[in-house]
């Protein structure tokens, strides 16, 4: 059975985050995702540090869509250059039926019983 993927990446504010969450969502790259708002950030960028106000987005899809994922925020990410980190967590069974039922599209392995 595939494993789940927590996507984290950050928007520049929560409408930015909530609008392109639900594309991946209605694309079945994902199949949740929370989104944080009002996060304070301290960055380096282009050789000068940057403070500004964030929002968190923490998106839910497993392993198999990995580069879906990434290939569709790249595209519609309205940062330059987006932080998109992964993380590989593991899930209770329900979750990950959950996981895979959401995303299962061509391709996608069918979830268990």
């Amino acid at each position: 059975m595939e494993n789940p993927l927590l996507v984290y990446t950050t928007f520049p504010d929560v409408d930015t985050a909530l609008g392109i969450g639900e594309a991946l969502v209605r694309e079945k790259l994902i199949a949740c995702i929370n989104v944080l708002p009002g996060m304070q950030s301290v960055y380096a960028w282009k050789g000068t540090v940057e403070r500004g106000q964030e929002a968190v987005g923490i998106l839910k899809t497993r392993k198999g869509l990995q580069e879906e994922v990434l290939q569709a925020l790249k595209k519609h990410h309205p940062y330059e250059t987006p932080v998109i980190l992964l993380i590989e967590p593991d899930a209770d069974a329900a979750t990950l039926s959950w996981l895979i039922g959401e995303t299962a599209g061509a391709g996608a392995p069918e979830p268990s019983a």
